[in-house]
Order: structure tokens, then C-alpha cells, then sequence
């Protein structure tokens, strides 16, 4: 029997195997793909993220980007310096996944890909978890299987609202080193491009309420409209967005990364806090076996204070901003300065309750009654 089983291979799940491997736990790690996996992803990383581990990342990721554009429907361009300690990291999912999961192979984590879960049941004082070859038991759980897995449902949480999202790979001998994003071009989101040291990824998504818009078409014209090559397909995806305080742990078991959902309302940020969530859920279950009562209650109490606190002003920062969008990408994304807060929100340095109240307050003073964005 193992102290924990982590369903997902990606950021919250290698997160949390690392740091329960490291503290001595016996901890399996089932990923339904074949390992490596391919995730198409725009793979934007915040460097805050060193902070929570022991070891250098600089293998897994593909490049360092300080320099960001903003266009309107491809026109009224505005390029901004990032002045942070360390540039943003642009990675391949695949790369960056699978590092994090060898590094909790060395601490002594298990894993075993092609290994979808079919069914869960708890009995006694443990889990038994089911997938097509085996029957394993735990003494805990960590669903951390996405947007799309099924383990929260298996635990019994309510359906996860999720937003529909797409990318796709562009491979280019001479990439583009800057971040660009795109406004416009869907009425609730935005397209951004990710540069990586052999391409980029393109992607969209839905951040606000119901679509029936296309992303793919969309995506696929703006990658035309840019002359970048689509040697693959556009690929559909969902994000799961934090939207309000939320229950996160059950019996014996706990939420992580998207199947929490955990992505930032207003820039669809998820590694970050994927990663988080993965570290604060191993200290959960590492304080669980050790006997704490209340380990699992104090992870969501954790998680709705000190992530959800913040992803509160983000709410609300992109409830106005996608109300006015084209009034909000004049009077605050083409301000330099508003970047380079929100950069700083990114990299840890400061926090969204610092910029929130002057952003808000500036998106009200344009709001125009009636306007319907």
C-alpha cells in the first residue's frame, strides 16, 4: 500500500510527488498518456516558481523572454522592457513535465504512464484505485488529472465549469523572442503567442461566460494573418477557472492543479498556481499521515486564502476589463506601467490586492453605460 497516489503527470501532480517523495513518503504517480506526453500548451512559466524547490530548473526551459507586445486586432502596437530580476520562462510541456517528474523519481516517487484510472473506492482506512491492469491501494489521494479528467467527479465534487481554450505548435528556425498578445479578436479572451528556442505556441481562450465563437478558426486566421506556418492542427482544450472559495478535500483525498481550478480569471495563468497547489497539497498529506486531523481542511483553507484571496481582485479586474476591452486596452493595457504590475503580480514580487483597487478604479472612470464590449 502506498501513503498517496497522485492521479496526473502534469505541474500539480510532479509538484506534489516531489515533495511527498522527498519527506519520505511512498507515493505512486498514475498518468493515463505515455510519458512524455505531448500537451499543447502556451507554456509561459513565472520564475516565482523557483522559490518552492531545491534544484535548478534552467534544463527544462526553452527560453527567457524580458520583452512584451500588445496589439488591438494586429494594429495600435505598444512593446514594453521587463524590468524583473528574472525574464519570464517560456518551456514545452512535455520537456517541463517530464522533468518535474524524473526529479521526483530520483526522491523515490513511482510512476507508471498508460495508466488510466477507471474506477476509486473507499474502504476502510484507504483508497483503492482501479485502472485497466491493476487494483493499488493508498492511503491517500491527489486528483491532479486536469481540466478534462474525471476524478473530481469520482470523488464526488460537482461538475467543474470549464472555458473552452485551443493551441497549436509552430516550428520556425528563427523565432521571435517576445512575448505578443492580441486583444480583440474574440469578444471575452484574447489570442497570445509564446516563443520558444524552436518556434512558438499560438492560443486562445474564452475567459468570460458562454461562447459560440470558433477559436480554432480564429486562431488559424491569426496565424495566417501573421504568415506562421500550421504544420500541426489546432488543438481544443478547456481551462478551469477560479471563481469563487471552493471545497478541495474529501475523504482521505485533495484537489490540485486544474481539477481544483485553480487558473487565473483575468490572464489564464495555470502552471503557477497548478504547481502551488501541488506543493501545498503534498505538506497536507505529508501532515495527514503524520497525524494531524485536520490536515486536509487546512489545504483548502490554504488554497482559497492564499490563492483564492488574491484570484478574488482578478475576478474582478476581468469582469470590468472584458466589459469595456477595447477602452481598457487604451487606458490600461498601452499604459507601460500597468504591465510591469502585472509582471510583478506574475513573478511573486507583489500581489493582485496591491494593483487591483487603482486598476479597477481606472476601468470605472471609462465604463460607459450600456457598452457592451
Amino acid at each position: 500500500m502506498f501513503d498517496c497516489i497522485i492521479v496526473g503527470a502534469g505541474p500539480a501532480g510532479g509538484s506534489a510527488a516531489y515533495h511527498l517523495a522527498k519527506r519520505g513518503r511512498s507515493v505512486l504517480v498514475l498518468e493515463k498518456e505515455s510519458l512524455p506526453r505531448y500537451k499543447p500548451c502556451g507554456g509561459g512559466v513565472s520564475p516565482a516558481i523557483a522559490q518552492w524547490f531545491d534544484f535548478d530548473f534552467t534544463p527544462a526551459i526553452s527560453m527567457k523572454v524580458d520583452r512584451l507586445r500588445y496589439t488591438w486586432q494586429g494594429e495600435d502596437p505598444v512593446e514594453v522592457q521587463l524590468e524583473t530580476p528574472e525574464p519570464m520562462w517560456m518551456v514545452r510541456r512535455d520537456i517541463f513535465d517530464q522533468f518535474l517528474i524524473d526529479k521526483a523519481k530520483q526522491q523515490g516517487a513511482e510512476v507508471r504512464d498508460n495508466s488510466a484510472v477507471t474506477q476509486i473506492a473507499f474502504k476502510g482506512d484507504r483508497w483503492q484505485v482501479t485502472t485497466a491492469t491493476e487494483t493499488l491501494e493508498a492511503k491517500y489521494l491527489i486528483a491532479a488529472d486536469g481540466a478534462k479528467g474525471p476524478m473530481a467527479k469520482m470523488l464526488g465534487f460537482k461538475e467543474r465549469d470549464r472555458q473552452p481554450a485551443a493551441a497549436v505548435e509552430i516550428t520556425s528556425n528563427n523565432p521571435n523572442p517576445l512575448i505578443q498578445f492580441d486583444f480583440g479578436r474574440i469578444k471575452k479572451g484574447y489570442i497570445w503567442n509564446f516563443p520558444k528556442a524552436d518556434g512558438c505556441t499560438l492560443s486562445i481562450a474564452n475567459l468570460q461566460g458562454n461562447t459560440k465563437e470558433n477559436l480554432d478558426q480564429i486562431l488559424t486566421q491569426y496565424a495566417q494573418a501573421n504568415g506562421f506556418p500550421l504544420s500541426t492542427q489546432v488543438h481544443q482544450d478547456f481551462l478551469c477557472l477560479w471563481e469563487k472559495e471552493q471545497k478541495l478535500h474529501t475523504q482521505n483525498a485533495i484537489l490540485a492543479g486544474e481539477a481544483a481550478c485553480v487558473v487565473d480569471p483575468l490572464t489564464a495563468e495555470g502552471i503557477r498556481p497548478s504547481m502551488f497547489s501541488g506543493v501545498k497539497a503534498a505538506e497536507s498529506i505529508d501532515a495527514a499521515l503524520a497525524g494531524s486531523s485536520n490536515a486536509l481542511e487546512q489545504y483548502t483553507q490554504v488554497m482559497n486564502e492564499e490563492w483564492g484571496g488574491q484570484m478574488v481582485w482578478a475576478s474582478r479586474v476581468s469582469g470590468l476589463f472584458y466589459k469595456i476591452p477595447k477602452i481598457a486596452y487604451k487606458v490600461g493595457i498601452k499604459r507601460p506601467s500597468a504591465t510591469q504590475r502585472m509582471v510583478e503580480v506574475l513573478c511573486g514580487e507583489t500581489s493582485y490586492a496591491d494593483i487591483a483597487n487603482k486598476a479597477i478604479d481606472r476601468l470605472k472612470k471609462n465604463l460607459i453605460p450600456g457598452f457592451g464590449g
